[in-house]
């Protein structure tokens, strides 16, 4: 392969990434914390990759950076919590996505503990507790696949929304 190809396939490559955050930039995402742990140590994070994959059998999946603590150790736990936010979680967020220490991060909010040592948010508009099923490494992050085995919903259904690095709430559109 010649020099000015391979400094095309870099220029694409980088081309491709820029536009690719920026589509993605543009999306909507719900806010979560995934919260993860055993006995002897726990953590959590803010995450927007969260997906639901399935109803039948009821199952989602959570993309988590293979750096972080949190990846470290739902890869050595058998399950998880996604805590969805309510519009006033705003703090709760930030705190979670590296405004506060690790070790400070459950200070803030009002958080129980399972049996099993999985922190949750007991003010969270919905607690989503999962069994890992499946693991999926894939470029910089890993696919956690968890069955579904406990949903604990709240009254309030004011999400806790993420765009453009901005936090949004949810407004019904008036149909036509």
């Amino acid at each position: 392969m010649t020099a000015q190809a391979l400094t095309h396939d870099v220029a694409d490559h980088e081309s491709v990434q820029r536009d690719f955050r920026l589509a993605m930039r543009g999306i909507a995402s719900t806010v979560t914390i995934v919260t993860a742990g055993d006995r002897e140590r726990g953590h959590g994070m803010t995450a927007t990759a969260v997906s639901s994959v399935s109803l039948d059998p009821a199952a989602l999946l959570v993309c988590i950076h293979q750096k972080t603590l949190l990846h470290d150790i739902m890869s050595s736990t058998d399950g998880f919590c996604v805590n969805v936010l309510s519009e006033d979680h705003i703090d709760l967020s930030n705190a979670f996505s590296g405004g506060v220490p690790p070790a400070d991060r459950f200070l803030t909010g009002d958080w129980s503990e399972t049996d099993t040592g999985i922190k949750y948010l007991t003010s969270a508009q919905a607690r989503i507790f999962c069994s890992k099923q499946v693991v999926v490494p894939f470029g910089t992050h890993t696919i956690f696949i968890g069955a579904v085995h406990d949903v604990q919903l709240a009254d309030n259904t004011s999400p806790l929304l993420y765009r453009n690095a901005t936090y949004c709430r949810s407004t019904p559109v008036a149909a036509r």
